[in-house]
C-alpha cells in the first residue's frame, strides 16, 4: 500500500471519529426540550441547575415539582431569570443588631450592642 493511501486513510477514519464525537455531543443534555412558562411557583420543590460543561453547550434549569413531576424551564425567559435571581440572592437575617466596637487608650476593644 502506498504511502498516500496511508495518509488518506488515516485521515478519513480521523473524520469519521471527529464526526461521531460532535453528532454524540448533543445527546448528552437532560433536556431535549424545554418549557416556555411556570406552571405555579409553589408547586415547585426543587431546582437543580446544570451549567454548560463539553457534553452539554447550554445551561440546563431541571425543575422537580410537588408530585415529582421532573421537567426543564428554558433559561432564556424573564420568568425563570427572575425566580433564579431571587433563589440566588443572599437572605439578609432580621435578627442580628448591628455592633458598635470602641476602644480607649490602655484599654482592650469592647463591644457595644
Amino acid at each position: 500500500m502506498s504511502s498516500f493511501m496511508k495518509v488518506f486513510l488515516l485521515l478519513a477514519v480521523m473524520v469519521c471519529m471527529s464526526e461521531a464525537q460532535l453528532g454524540h455531543q448533543s445527546d448528552q443534555c437532560l433536556c431535549q426540550r424545554v418549557r416556555d412558562r411556570i406552571a405555579s411557583k409553589t408547586d415547585i420543590k426543587d431546582i437543580q441547575i446544570y451549567p454548560a460543561t463539553t457534553y452539554c453547550n447550554k445551561v440546563e434549569i431541571v425543575v422537580t415539582n410537588n408530585s415529582g413531576l421532573r421537567y426543564c424551564l428554558n433559561p432564556k425567559l424573564k420568568a425563570v431569570q427572575k425566580i433564579m435571581a431571587s433563589i440566588m440572592k443572599p437572605k439578609t437575617s432580621t435578627t442580628a443588631r448591628p455592633t458598635e466596637t470602641t476602644s480607649t487608650p490602655g484599654s482592650t476593644n469592647t463591644a457595644r450592642i
